[in-house]
């Protein structure tokens, strides 16, 4: 029961997880099957959508069918030779307060019905309860989870230790960090349904990423109700690596039409904005005039369909390092997706340090929302701590950045720098020249070609939260490092005015000199001559 990672990006992880029936690819979408209810049958979601994995509830099963599923094991009850999760029940103690079975019965169920990923019977965590009531399904799940080893008596299948705690993000961080100290092959965040019914997706940001940095890496993480395809990019990349769906059955019975970017009321179609097999066969028209059975399995079939489109579309984003740009581009689809997104920037120190140095292709930057992109954070934190300007550098000379990259190949910079040569000759060596670009900040002239310095794509004009973040990140980099004066040739279109007054105060503190000159987008010869003697000049 193995866990290889292959690819990653973000804390996206694509990696291949080993059960007795066989391995299953992560990240990984568990269409729920309600055996009372089966608007798609298991054996053509096997078949017609190619799924390798199923999720269904154990306690269900166990009050309705006990005998029966014992006596045909759970796959061939099913119609199903894929890999089964069961749930243990706890949705259905969050809902009606209580199941009328025991902890070692329902793992000794479990068992018996030969699943091959099972969940002990926690104790759920509500959104409205109180603190004190929440740590006692904490201490409880807790108590059960330490009881498997005693109960088990396979060592087969997969077990998922949840995660409780709630909104209490203390708790979720106790629960997460006892629970991974026990030997269980997966875990799963409890609890999270009434947080995303509200759209919380902040909320839901802060109680994943606490329980993934207080559990073992090496281990997937299921988000129990994650169903809609709409915020499958913000769990995937926050490191949910299964999840499992009810919504394309729950919402093809109440006629709902799923996209990548939200939901639709069927009678409000007079389109069908998709190109699944369904879609592409049909029009609203013609299935609005079917009987009301067969429209709500079309739907869920669709539903299904574009659940597992987005699942791809990411994947192929963690192949290609374009997980962030393709969750940006979800994000911008509701408003409070996007407030989530804004909110990763409290976590940013902890995405960057999971998430890969280098990638297969370069960065688009679309907005100052890039900012928390862990590329970003990574530049900021190590120029200050590990990078040290040349030892003879005396005067900091920064350029403004320009469309081509390496900014020292364009003609701009080379013909700045061909003037400071031609000026400063034998005493090039006191200045160092660096550029000031977006979003990076400072990139020093040795510096610009490891990626991802050069490799990037930048939306222009640019918005007033990344230049103000460029001129911070100026000023931190000015106070830090031991010039004697800086010069400055200042891009006013672009910068507002922002980088001067920066620089300018930064220098102020440190109490160095400061000089500047302006160019224009011409780059004209006066300018830069005239820049190159200011230069001069500070060194004589």
């Amino acid at each position: 029961m193995s866990f290889e990672i292959r690819d990653r990006d973000l804390l996206a992880r694509i990696g291949k997880f080993e059960t007795k029936r066989g391995i299953i690819e992560t990240p990984l979408l568990l269409p729920v099957i309600n055996p009372n209810v089966q608007l798609i049958p298991p054996r053509i979601l096997q078949e017609e959508f190619g799924c390798r994995a199923l999720i269904t509830n154990a306690y269900i099963l166990k009050t309705h069918f006990e005998d029966e599923i014992i006596e045909q094991g759970l796959h061939d009850f099913l119609d199903f030779n894929g890999v089964f999760m069961t749930d243990s029940g706890a949705y259905q103690i969050l809902v009606y307060g209580d199941v009328e079975v025991t902890s070692e019965e329902i793992v000794r169920f479990q068992e018996e019905i030969d699943t091959d990923i099972a969940t002990i019977l926690d104790v759920p965590t509500s959104w409205t309860t109180s603190k004190q009531q929440a740590q006692r399904t904490v201490n409880e799940t807790m108590r059960k989870a330490r009881e498997l080893a005693k109960i088990k008596t396979r060592d087969d299948i997969a077990w998922v230790g949840p995660v409780q705690g709630g909104q209490y993000l203390d708790l979720v961080a106790q629960s997460a960090s006892e629970i991974g100290k026990l030997p269980f092959q997966i875990h799963a965040l409890g609890s999270p349904t009434p947080i995303m019914e509200q759209y919380l997706f902040d909320v839901l940001v802060d109680m994943i990423l606490t329980a993934k940095k207080n559990l073992p890496l090496e281990r997937p993480l299921h988000l129990f109700g994650a169903g809609h395809p709409f915020m499958f990019a913000l769990a995937i990349a926050l490191g949910c690596d299964l999840f499992d769906s009810a919504a394309y059955a729950l919402y093809a019975r109440e006629e709902r039409y799923m996209t990548e970017y939200g939901t639709t009321r069927f009678d409000k179609l007079e389109y069908f904005p998709c190109s699944c097999p369904l879609c592409n066969k049909n029009d609203p028209q013609s299935v609005a005039a079917m009987p009301k059975i067969e429209r709500q399995k079309l739907l869920a079939q669709h539903n299904l369909y574009t659940s597992f489109s987005e699942l791809r579309r990411i994947k192929q984003a963690i192949m290609e390092g374009r997980l962030w740009e393709h969750l940006e581009l979800r994000a911008h689809g509701h408003p409070a997706l996007l407030k989530a997104v804004k909110h990763l920037k409290k976590h940013s120190g902890y995405l960057e340090k999971q998430s890969p140095v280098t990638k297969k292709s370069g960065l688009f930057f679309f907005s100052s929302l890039g900012l928390t992109r862990p590329e970003v954070v990574r530049h900021r934190e190590r120029l200050l701590e590990r990078y040290l300007p040349p030892k003879e550098a005396e005067v900091l000379v920064l350029l403004p950045q320009t469309r081509k990259k390496p900014f020292s190949k364009s003609w701009e910079h080379r013909r700045a720098l061909k003037y400071i040569q031609q000026n400063l000759g034998d005493k090039m060596g006191k200045v160092h020249v660096c550029t000031y670009a977006a979003p990076f900040g400072v990139i020093p002239r040795e510096l610009e070609e490891v990626y991802p310095l050069s490799q990037y794509e930048l939306a222009t004009p640019l918005d007033a939260e990344m230049i103000e973040y460029v001129a911070k990140r100026i000023s931190e980099y000015i106070i830090t490092m031991n010039y004697k004066k800086v010069a400055l040739l200042r891009n006013i279109e672009m910068w507002k005015g922002k980088i001067a007054t920066a620089c300018r105060r930064a220098c102020k503190k440190k109490k160095i000199s400061f000089t500047m000159l302006s160019v224009d987008q011409s780059w004209n010869e006066r300018m830069l001559k005239d820049f190159a003697a200011v230069i001069q000049k500070t060194l004589s």
